[in-house]
């Protein structure tokens, strides 16, 4: 495996709803199907993972029936845990209803993974990492928020930050944002997500502003959906276009972007190859069903030798 990295945002219990399509005020969803299963930053760990990196888990986990959920999934997975449970809350859930086009809708509420303090971050070895992911999540909720801003804002060791900046991006305070924005090496957002931290509706406009205030080694990933993506650094602003599947489920496929950009950026240090294997792996995550549902390195090669042979 090449490279360590530290996932510092939460992971929850994803409540999988397949539906018909997405119910109007008033209405109820017809389910065809149920599952509960580890979510939100577990996702992307799966796929750096998978991917071939060596992963560590640095966010909290509770106890209760969500917890046991979560501890069973990284066990599963072989990513260890590195800070002491959390024995006044269970893990938060987010509800996803996912319709008949696969796309999806949610609602989350957070738990243990919403609490960070001090002592417990105080618990994590950040010098032993190559990289470090932290979602807008950790910002947004108000339990973990001070803490995390302190720590970016300090002389901690944060080796590569990649900050994801996730759907609550309008909702996390500014002076957050910035403490994030100021320590990312890398920057990994979807277009609307770019869009609101920059004012910029264009998505190359949204990249090179973004791209303009990161380190020379670093830079940014805007995931435009069916289009693909575009890879901004100091040099240069390139789109890498999507591999086309047939999705049945695009839950999770944003982390799984992230976290497979990440291990394949740590491997072949070249930003637009790393995009290319992140699409795809992100695309074949959309052809199951389920969160984490990031391809193997292998997956990923074959799909890449089929695209190359046209």
């Amino acid at each position: 495996m090449s490279g360590r990295l530290l996932q510092m945002s939460g992971v929850v219990a994803d409540l999988l709803y397949e539906v018909d399509h997405v119910p109007a005020a008033g209405e109820e969803a017809i389910v065809r199907g149920f599952s509960i299963t580890p979510g939100g930053g577990f996702n992307a760990m799966v796929a750096a993972k998978r991917a071939g990196m060596m992963v560590c888990y640095g966010g909290s986990i509770g106890s209760g029936p969500f917890a046991n959920i979560v501890r069973e999934g990284l066990n599963a997975e072989g990513i260890p845990f590195l800070r002491t449970q959390d024995l006044e809350r269970d893990q938060g859930c987010c509800s996803v209803l996912i319709d008949q086009d696969g796309e999806r809708t949610f609602v989350a509420s957070d738990g243990a993974e919403g609490h960070v303090t001090a002592d417990t971050l105080a618990q994590i070895s950040f010098s032993d990492f190559d990289w470090t992911l932290l979602s807008g999540y950790a910002l947004h909720y108000a339990g973990s928020r001070y803490v995390l801003q302190s720590w970016l804002n300090s002389d901690a060791p944060i080796s590569n930050l990649v900050f994801d900046p996730s759907p609550v991006v309008a909702a996390i305070p500014q002076e957050a944002l910035a403490a994030a924005l100021n320590r990312a090496t890398w920057v990994s957002a979807n277009a609307r997500e770019a869009a609101i931290l920059t004012g910029k509706s264009n998505p190359v406009e949204a990249a090179l502003a973004l791209a303009e205030s990161r380190p020379a080694s670093g830079g940014v990933v805007i995931r435009n959906g069916s289009k693909g993506c575009l890879v901004a650094t100091h040099q240069y602003c390139r789109e890498v276009p999507a591999y086309r599947v047939q999705a049945v489920d695009t839950n999770g496929a944003g982390d799984t972007h992230v976290g497979s950009f990440i291990a394949r950026l740590s491997q072949v240090d070249d930003p637009m190859r790393a995009a290319e294997y992140a699409n795809i792996a992100a695309a074949l995550s959309t052809t199951q069903k389920g969160p984490a549902t990031a391809p193997t390195h292998a997956a990923v090669k074959e799909a890449t030798q089929k695209k190359e042979a046209g």
